[in-house]
């Protein structure tokens, strides 16, 4: 196996889950992979290890016996970004839309691989060091892999290339930017800029992620960096 390429101090993972079999099996892999791994059993002890800094990436079972995972995640928004990994014996699609419009990054349904799992934290550790690792010009500009953004300009380029962007247009790419990777509801979306009185519904942010993908498509993003969740939203591979 390839060693982890992480710099020091490694990574760490907090693990909650009551199953002990299934955390076990969770830390192991995770500590194969050279990251630091902890555990706890309930939702409020979550809650304070996390606020007590350090923690990288929270991997949270929804059914936890005092809090379930959906009202940690709640409350950790509150005080933290930290990415959260859901885990869940349910594949319901409500379930998911909810999980992710909490402000949760990934969803992963038992039974599972640990090696899957282990693949998705580092994913997470992967994008949520895009933004530092790019740094900005100075000028404004942040870098988000392939874009640089401009938030107080309202301005993004895809690789030099300045985007003509329609004001949500610009609202839509620079919130998916902001967590590359992570799948976003089309209500978490519209949360990001759109007015009250402005259209509303799912068509009306398809329509404007269509027009966007064309102007992506013309200045030479191939293949398309924004996927589609079907039934639930959209992510973008910067």
């Amino acid at each position: 196996m390839a060693g982890p390429d992480y710099a020091w101090p490694m990574p760490t993972i907090l693990v909650a889950d009551d199953e002990p079999a299934i955390a076990e099996a969770l830390l192991y892999a995770l500590r194969s992979e050279g990251l630091e791994a902890e555990h706890c059993l309930l939702g409020g002890q979550a809650l304070e290890r996390v606020r007590a800094g350090g923690i990288d990436v929270l991997v949270l079972d929804v059914g936890l016996p005092d809090l379930n995972g959906f009202d940690v995640c709640r409350q950790l928004r509150g005080f933290s970004e930290v990415p959260v990994i859901f885990l869940t014996a349910r594949n319901d699609e409500i379930d998911r839309v909810l999980g992710l419009e909490l402000g949760g990054d990934d969803y992963v349904t038992k039974p599972f691989s640990p090696r899957e799992l282990v693949a998705r934290v580092r994913a997470r550790l992967r994008r949520s060091a895009v933004p530092a690792a790019g740094g900005g010009s100075g000028d404004g500009w942040v870098e988000r892999g392939e874009f640089a953004v401009d938030r107080g300009g309202h301005r993004i380029r895809y690789r030099g290339h300045a985007l003509d962007l329609t004001r949500y247009e610009f609202v839509l790419l620079e919130a998916l930017l902001q967590r590359p990777g992570a799948i976003l509801s089309r209500a978490q979306l519209m949360d990001r800029g759109w007015d009250s009185d402005a259209d509303s519904g799912d068509r009306t942010v398809d329509t404007h992620v269509k027009t966007l993908r064309a102007k992506l498509r013309a200045a030479g993003a191939e293949p398309d960096p924004i996927r589609t969740h079907r039934g639930v939203g959209y992510a973008i591979e910067a």
